[in-house]
């Protein structure tokens, strides 16, 4: 029984999320069925995260263990014929028995896309959030750093998430322009439910000079969802890497 590791690459706008589901479809599903033909059984994977319904991955791990006895260099290829264009498995290796996608893990890096025009691209409608203002990048990047370090990240938690602790670790929180796309990346060893989506909210809150630094701050302090910003669209957040 060999434990396969995948990378996988998605386009999330055709999915309702990662995980499998009872009633809509989910890429798990699509991977499990249409693998199966390559690895000559079924089975089902562990994913590093789960990601939401419109949200997008550069690179998504899953494991699995199987008695396929296709070769690892040729798994990528293989799929290719079996996945539908927006599904994509950029890398496959054998890892030891022990190794699990979501408990290996010790970090991950997510990354949000803002796109700043007042003339919304159609091509880009479910790949980014489209934001007809200039944001005050510079002020953006300020109050992210305060969110660096070990914090209750309660303010930024959304309901109907798993339980447990508020508190997370947050290694490094960025925020870059490339042209009109501004890009806001957070590497962390874990993420709340809507996380990620929530911080951003904030975060162009304060480009848009609605919030100051200081009451970003406050809000992280707070640790009330309420006294936050609105939950950014899921379209524009990326999963981009697992960190093991």
């Amino acid at each position: 029984m060999r434990n396969i590791k995948l990378t996988v690459a998605y386009d999330g706008t055709a999915y309702h999320g990662f995980q499998r589901q009872t009633n809509a479809l989910g890429i798990q599903q699509v991977l499990e069925d249409r693998l199966a033909k390559v690895f000559g059984h079924e089975f089902r994977i562990h994913m590093a995260g789960r990601t939401d319904a419109g949200v997008h991955a550069y690179g998504q791990v899953v494991n699995f263990k199987t008695t396929g006895t296709i070769p690892v260099e040729r798994i990528a290829i293989a799929s290719r014929s079996l996945l539908p264009y927006d599904i994509v498995i950029t890398n496959a290796e054998e890892v030891p028995d022990d190794f699990d996608a979501q408990f290996s893990a010790v970090s991950k890096i997510y990354v949000y896309k803002i796109y700043q025009q007042t003339i919304p691209n159609p091509f880009w409608r479910n790949l980014v959030w489209t934001i007809p203002h200039t944001l005050d990048v510079a002020a953006m990047q300020q109050a992210a750093q305060i969110i660096v370090g070990t914090h209750d990240f309660s303010s930024f938690r959304a309901s109907g998430g798993p339980p447990g602790s508020p508190v997370r670790t947050i290694m490094s929180a960025e925020c870059e322009l490339h042209n009109n796309i501004l890009e806001l990346s957070f590497w962390g060893n874990g993420f709340l439910y809507h996380m990620v989506r929530n911080l951003t909210g904030s975060l162009v809150n304060v480009g848009l000079g609605k919030y100051s630094i200081d009451k970003f701050k406050f809000i992280l302090d707070q640790r009330d969802r309420k006294k936050a910003g609105i939950t950014a669209p899921a379209q524009g957040l990326y999963l981009k890497e697992v960190r093991y």
